[in-house]
């Protein structure tokens, strides 16, 4: 017994200075991105790449500053704060990729920007459930910290590309999209406190977006509205997944049942906590239509 805790808090040890080492590699990530952005060193400058290493930047402080507060309220129920995070993120996400991405991707090509979407969600759904499979297994890391940055980098890997390749995109989608790295980073810090292991491994997927997508804006795609068309329904169909995922279920066995720390027969707590729900939601997607609006 004594062997295996003591494994178990190196193991944690290692994922946290990985979190730290993913800090660093964020930064030598944006040093490049800004390199190619003023044209340094003698390549062609694509001034775009600021609004990628920005979007980098907002995930990592949104998820890292999440980290404290769900730490300290390991001790305490707030559901209803945790409810209105995941509906206010995931409606900005879903009102983001239905305004943004899709228009674009049936604009190059109506049919195979369609077979994109259709594969961007089954790819999410294939993931999700791959990753989720992973958590009951026997891995030497943590589980929690592995999902998050296998999130995290794929999500980064695919709004590099679309911002690589689409530089008039704004910045609003981006921002949006990363919008639920907040709550996110949240309930995983609150998990992770309460099970008495360190949230500083959270320092890895928070960095996860900058490291894949800055790299990944580099990449050029062809010229062919076809493919584009499938590489922007592709990201337009992952994000929706990601959206619906992160809509604040009010189920007995939930994420937002455990935070809540109620007894299952508790459903006027649950009912309260669905309206709560719904509005966050909403007014997540009408906050990224009022914006788009106002800077339109």
């Amino acid at each position: 017994m004594t062997v295996n805790t003591e494994s178990r808090i190196n193991n944690l040890g290692t994922i946290s200075r990985l979190g730290i080492a993913a800090v660093g590699g964020l930064v030598a990530a944006s040093a490049l991105g800004i390199g190619a952005a003023e044209g340094v060193g003698g390549i062609t400058r694509r001034p775009g790449l600021w609004k990628i290493v920005g979007i980098g930047w907002v995930a990592f402080f949104a998820m890292a500053l999440a980290i404290p507060l769900g730490t300290r309220a390991a001790t305490r129920t707030q559901p209803t704060a945790l409810v209105w995070g995941y509906g206010l993120a995931s409606g900005a996400m879903v009102a983001s990729a239905a305004a943004f991405l899709l228009p674009q991707a049936i604009g190059l090509h109506p049919r195979f920007g369609g077979f994109g979407v259709a594969l961007g969600v089954v790819v999410g759904f294939g993931a999700h459930s791959i990753g989720h499979r992973l958590t009951h297994a026997d891995l030497p890391f943590d589980h929690t910290a592995v999902e998050l940055s296998a999130h995290a980098l794929s999500a980064g890997a695919i709004i590099g590309l679309v911002y690589g390749n689409m530089p008039e995109l704004g910045v609003l989608l981006g921002l949006a999209i990363v919008s639920h790295k907040g709550p996110a980073g949240y309930a995983a810090a609150r998990r992770l406190a309460t099970g008495d292991k360190p949230p500083s491994v959270l320092l890895l997927p928070a960095a996860g977006v900058g490291l894949a997508g800055i790299p990944a804006a580099l990449v050029q795609l062809p010229a062919g509205a076809e493919l584009r068309a499938v590489v922007f329904g592709f990201a337009a169909g992952v994000f929706l997944h990601v959206a619906m995922d992160f809509l604040p279920s009010c189920e007995v066995g939930g994420e937002v049942y455990e935070v809540a720390d109620i007894s299952e027969h508790a459903h006027h707590t649950l009912d309260r906590l669905r309206l709560h729900a719904v509005g966050s939601v909403f007014v997540g997607g009408l906050a990224v239509f009022l914006a788009w609006i106002t800077v339109a």
